[in-house]
């Protein structure tokens, strides 16, 4: 029994980095239905600006929390700013082009990503520094739970709650489902889709640029291609969910780390990747809009 909650644990603190990357593709497709590829690179890059960030402000040497929250911060800007150069020069031009021109677009701009990544960090890979001291927390009934791993449940989870928030109680946010329903409809009602767009595409880069940092904080190895598998399973965590659905990115991020985790633990760990497109396969088959997504409606 304590080998299992041992598990569960562990596959919610990973589920709720993979809730983190799947709410980005899961409101770029509400908006624009469009599967943003590069965003496992724009992971990968969160990563590399707090560890530069870490390396320039001392937290390398002198670990403490303060620092560590400037180093979250300066990563999920840097990655906002990505996040809007992405869809001002790649995605804008060719918006109003078919889908086919919109998915290679996607796939051109993640493969400039690992590749440019690998240009300027290297194709060596970097040990992110311990920003935190680590330390174990014993829950009980052989259960432990390091530190870091509630942080990454506490970000994460402010991070989720701010993101809802924002959609639900914010000008910005009702402007999101306004033009997630129908971009004609939403600018005949004077909001500005083209702003909408630009602010959906930032405030993803920014949850997929946390979870870069979150991740590297347990497993300090990073390098360019880091966020090519992550990118992939989060993907399948917002179809798991219901793609276009937010509390549904959330479910799918959660029992995609459950079900990785346990797979590890119970089968073998060669089956690790395996099990992200085997739910899919599942899910596609199953219920092919997603556990909490929408069937569409049938046109009579």
């Amino acid at each position: 029994m304590s080998e299992f909650l041992q598990q569960l644990v562990n596959g919610i603190t990973w589920g709720s980095v993979y809730a983190l990357i799947a709410l980005g593709y899961t409101m770029v497709y509400g908006i624009l239905r469009l599967i943003n590829f590069a965003h496992g690179d724009v992971y990968m890059l969160g990563a590399f600006f707090a560890f530069y960030a870490a390396r320039i402000t001392g937290a390398a040497v002198d670990p403490n929390p303060l620092k560590a929250t400037g180093i979250l911060l300066i990563a999920m800007i840097g990655c906002g700013i990505v996040g809007f150069l992405i869809e001002r020069f790649a995605y804008k031009p060719v918006r109003r082009s078919s889908r086919l021109a919109a998915l290679i677009t996607a796939i051109g701009v993640s493969l400039l990503l690992e590749n440019g990544g690998q240009l300027l960090f290297g194709a060596d890979p970097k040990f992110f520094p311990q920003i935190i001291k680590a330390t174990n927390i014993p829950l009980g009934m052989g259960v432990t739970i390091s530190n870091q791993q509630v942080i990454i449940l506490v970000v994460s989870l402010s991070l989720m709650l701010a993101l809802r928030f924002i959609v639900m109680n914010t000008r910005a946010g009702k402007a999101m489902r306004a033009v997630s329903y129908s971009h004609t409809a939403a600018a005949l009602m004077g909001i500005s889709v083209d702003r909408i767009i630009t602010f959906t595409f930032v405030l993803g880069s920014m949850l997929a640029a946390a979870a870069g940092v979150l991740v590297a904080l347990q497993n300090p190895k990073i390098e360019p291609y880091m966020g090519i598998m992550p990118g992939l399973k989060a993907f399948v965590a917002a179809v798991l969910g219901g793609i276009g659905n937010i509390p549904g990115a959330v479910l799918g991020g959660m029992v995609m780390g459950i079900a990785e985790v346990m797979v590890v633990g119970y089968l073998s760990p060669t089956w690790r990747d395996a099990i992200a497109f085997v739910l899919l396969i599942l899910i596609l088959l199953v219920r092919p809009s997603g556990l909490l997504g929408q069937p569409p409606a049938e046109k009579v």
